[in-house]
């Protein structure tokens, strides 16, 4: 299966001035907060980085989704290399990748309603103006969304539904890879079940390819083909899910397992049924 995105030796420095006798030396500490991290995504597969907080996963995402440039290393999006390219050069790959960000209420605009929010998203990828509010309806029943929230703002939705309109802002502009950034962790338990299996629906139903970023091994193990170990900005382990999870042979990976939350048994449960349209009841309230 060929591979949708390659990284190859990404590093990312960052330079930190001293706080103690600043200037004085000019000399700065430096944070490696991704280092020489190779990793390979096949077309339609799902991928999942998982690590403590500060490991550098979310940086990691960042630099995929060029919101930050590498310090080295190459970025290789459908065999093209995009790491040095800006502006006009990298407009047309902008639409093939977009994110789902950890905070929903940060990620919308507090002053767009959620129709705004989708026609816009709607425009950038080329749908034409008199389709844009009826394509904003389709993309609200796709993420399980009334439409009579579409004059409503962020501050006036739950959590659950900030989230699926962030959901369905990137699927606006139809993209081939996703990359979700810790999705759930700001949701209770059962609201993260609900948008884990939305998210298992839409990759299905649309042939997405899928970075998974969590802290969390058991969810990954249900949801990613592949799983990436990442601590201290370094990949320590790599395999498929029963390689990894089953037979750690990392020791960082095997304290990530004995850390697992009781909460998650509840979770991989409810990821694994059905969807149905209890899912999402209570949602569109």
């Amino acid at each position: 299966m060929t591979a949708l995105l390659e990284l190859v030796d990404i590093c990312k420095t960052f330079e930190l001035e001293r706080r103690l006798l600043p200037r004085l030396l000019g000399a700065r500490q430096q944070l490696h907060a991704v280092n020489s991290v190779s990793l390979k995504v096949p077309r339609g597969g799902v991928l999942g980085v998982v690590g403590e907080s500060g490991c550098g996963k979310s940086t990691l995402a960042q630099i995929i989704m060029r919101l930050e440039r590498q310090s080295s290393g190459r970025i290789l999006f459908d065999g093209h290399d995009i790491s040095a390219l800006d502006g006009a050069a990298l407009h047309p790959f902008r639409r093939r990748f977009q994110m789902v960000f950890q905070d929903s209420t940060a990620s919308l605009n507090p002053r767009k309603t959620v129709q705004r929010t989708l026609q816009e998203s709607l425009a950038l990828a080329g749908t034409p103006k008199p389709q844009r509010a009826s394509a904003a309806t389709d993309l609200l029943g796709m993420v399980g969304l009334d439409a009579e929230l579409r004059g409503r703002y962020p501050h006036q939705l739950s959590g659950g539904q900030r989230q699926r309109v962030a959901i369905a802002r990137a699927l606006a502009m139809q993209p081939e890879l996703l990359v979700a950034d810790e999705p759930v962790s700001s949701l209770d338990v059962s609201l993260q079940a609900q948008i884990l299996r939305l998210l298992i629906s839409l990759r299905q139903r649309l042939g997405l390819t899928m970075i998974f970023i969590s802290h969390d091994l058991a969810l990954v193990h249900h949801l990613c083909s592949e799983v990436a170990v990442m601590q201290a900005g370094v990949i320590v382990e790599q395999g498929t899910p029963a390689q990894v999870l089953r037979e750690p042979r990392h020791d960082y990976t095997k304290k990530l397992l004995a850390a697992v939350p009781r909460a998650s048994a509840h979770v991989q449960q409810r990821v694994m049924t059905p969807i149905s349209s209890a899912d999402f009841q209570g949602e569109s309230e």
